[in-house]
């Protein structure tokens, strides 16, 4: 498991399941053979496969530690959720609690969980299931959403559509920790931990969904940023404009992944994303009309 410390808080990686294997036109729509090739020639190995158009994604969630106080950011797929419209996806069975006790987090431990979004794969370990219901697994924790975000997926899901809100996950991994009083609307600006530059705060990044947020970390010149889904593959590095087939307006998830990697480049300050495989962190600098990220796990 990677571990960074900013600031005075500590980070830990935690895995649900990584090398998980995505055809890249179906991930992103416009990608192209150049694009790929590209990919293999600059990057780890690890990230494009050598001899297919295939890009491999991890779904992971960070532990945040500061003053005391224990967050989980984003929580993955989950176990035994039914995703009958993504097969990989679907009666999951992964070993992330015991990943998170092997960074020493029980379920009990932890004091927040924050959705950078509500996606199925951000979502998914929000809940268990016990005797047949879905409970909140982190019994202690506020469950923190963006307001936006939860009144857009819950708007849908009250229209009783015949595909299932976020693959089901709205069902049943966001409105049982309403039910349990658990969950915390809040705006894109919101304070978690400390004040803004100089705690763990968060940032709008609309785009993907209409709630995103980015989780940014630090204090002085010391600085991180969880990125969510504002990039899902290295490649986007130097091709920013390509946009993943899930980004609910794409002219936004551009607009949103170019701020991002025009604040961070050279900088020194660390990003944190959401579905490279290790290694996930890194920093950025400025490369022609693109960017170049330099791994450091």
């Amino acid at each position: 498991m990677s571990k960074h410390r900013v600031g005075n808080v500590d980070i830990n990686k935690v895995v649900d399941f990584e090398q998980s294997l995505w055809r890249a036109e179906d991930l992103f729509p416009d990608v192209t053979p150049g694009m790929l090739e590209e990919g293999r020639a600059t990057l780890p190995p690890g990230f494009i496969h050598p001899e297919e158009d295939l890009v491999y994604l991890s779904f992971h969630s960070y532990v945040l530690r500061s003053g005391g106080r224990t967050i989980l950011v984003d929580t993955c797929v989950g176990n035994c959720k039914e995703r009958r419209s993504l097969p990989s996806w679907n009666m999951l069975r992964t070993p992330f609690l015991e990943n998170l006790a092997a960074v020493c987090v029980r379920p009990e431990d932890v004091d927040i969980v924050m959705s950078t979004h509500l996606h199925a794969d951000h979502v998914g370990w929000n809940t268990r299931l016990l005797d047949g219901r879905w409970v909140p697994t982190f019994p202690n924790a506020r469950y923190v959403m963006e307001r936006t975000e939860f009144e857009h997926f819950r708007d849908l899901h009250a229209t009783h559509s015949a595909v299932p809100v976020t693959r089901g996950a709205f069902a049943d991994s966001v409105l049982p920790v309403v039910d349990s009083g658990q969950a915390v609307l809040v705006e894109m600006n919101h304070v978690l931990e400390g004040i803004r530059g100089d705690g763990i705060w968060l940032e709008p990044s609309v785009g993907h969904s209409p709630g995103h947020v980015c989780v940014h970390v630090g204090t002085g010149r010391d600085q991180a940023i969880l990125s969510g889904d504002v990039i899902h593959s290295p490649i986007q590095f130097t091709h920013p404009d390509l946009c993943s087939a899930a980004d609910f307006d794409r002219d936004g998830s551009r607009r949103s992944r170019r701020a991002l990697m025009e604040r961070l480049a050279d900088t020194g300050s660390l990003l944190l994303t959401s579905h490279f495989p290790s290694p996930t962190a890194g920093r950025l600098s400025r490369q022609g009309d693109g960017y170049a990220f330099r791994f450091s796990d």
